[in-house]
């Protein structure tokens, strides 16, 4: 049975989506157990009527909750009975509990894994790695990492490119993943300092398939599984591409409902263009993982549906049936001097 802990709330339409996403996991996963962690005084009651194992859900209360606003580290600190610290706290201290799921604040989660689960031995700094779709079907891709590391150097991109292959591997399947380098062109001399030393370090690392630098332009053409950049550039990337194809959305709805011609058409192509809105919704998709960190712990979006949470949990329970977090102490830790 893998346990997993669920911040219920913290998200924008928490707890209530909290709550029915992990019914639907409940459901849908006959091995898992969870421990809902809030307000019980708002969570008892979405569970009225609800069918689901009730043997496999337990609600451990917390009165408080941690804002995106508040300074991370001393929220985690001083806000004990916020539901993420009771969160942590019962990751930590309980070995049976094997993964965190939350849509709270971004700052305190990475505070609360760096001062309360900790690191994988060997790794040098967790990482954010979300997914995207790709414009080809049923094919992702990676970004690793995506804000938890602003400042890098090329040894931490090593890392980040051999535990996202890893991640890949192990809770998606992808047998040999194509890894790039984030860079402003494709030629190996391209890039600052840090850069082209990444590139050679990325070379010489015979645990993974480094295809060489991607521009931005390219991360949704399929061409690639994982792209390693520093925290900063992947920030960027990922909100300018989720920005963009939004715009895009608004556009052509805009466009189709201009006249009574482009209404027809639209008519026409309506069941392609929601088969695009569902391709391009991260809600399909689940949340970032805080990728070595010594236990799982995934950042659902804060504005999550109930679908998001509960591929953020199916994330968390792939991850810990394939044992990545073990996968990457066993590749990782040799390098610890």
């Amino acid at each position: 049975m893998i346990k997993i802990v669920v911040d219920a709330m913290g998200g924008d339409n928490s707890p209530t989506v909290n709550v029915k996403g992990v019914i639907k996991a409940l459901n849908e996963l006959s091995d898992v157990s969870i421990v809902l962690v809030g307000d019980e005084a708002q969570i008892a009651p979405l569970l009225q009527g609800e069918k689901y194992d009730a043997s496999r859900l337990h609600i451990l209360h917390a009165s408080d909750v941690i804002s995106c606003n508040e300074v991370p580290t001393v929220a985690i600190k001083t806000k004990t009975d916020s539901s993420m610290s009771k969160a942590f706290e019962l990751l930590r201290t309980d070995a049976d509990a094997r993964a965190l799921v939350s849509l709270g604040s971004t700052g305190a989660l990475l505070a609360g894994t760096v001062l309360r689960v900790g690191r994988i031995r060997g790794v040098k700094r967790p990482a954010f790695c979300p997914i995207l779709p790709t414009v080809v079907p049923n094919q992702i891709v990676a970004i690793c990492d995506s804000g938890a590391n602003v400042d890098c150097d090329p040894l931490y991109l090593q890392q980040f490119a051999v535990m996202g292959s890893l991640y890949l591997k192990k809770a998606f399947g992808v047998e040999n993943p194509r890894v790039a380098l984030l860079n402003i062109g494709v030629e190996e001399e391209k890039g600052d300092a840090l850069r082209k030393e990444t590139y050679q370090l990325l070379q010489k690392t015979p645990s993974i398939n480094f295809v060489g630098n991607m521009e931005s332009r390219d991360l949704l053409s399929g061409e690639f599984d994982l792209v390693v950049c520093d925290g900063f550039a992947g920030n960027v990337l990922l909100k300018s591409t989720e920005g963009a194809c939004l715009e895009l959305m608004r556009l052509l709805k805009r466009g189709m409902m201009s006249s009574l011609k482009t209404k027809i058409g639209a008519l026409l192509i309506k069941k392609k263009m929601y088969e695009i809105k569902d391709l391009m919704d991260y809600n399909n998709y689940g949340g970032a993982v805080l990728i070595g960190a010594a236990k799982t712990v995934v950042k659902g979006h804060g504005s999550s549906n109930e679908t998001a949470v509960y591929h953020c949990i199916k994330q968390a329970y792939a991850m810990e049936s394939n044992h990545l977090v073990d996968a990457i102490a066993a590749e990782l830790a040799p390098q610890q001097t």
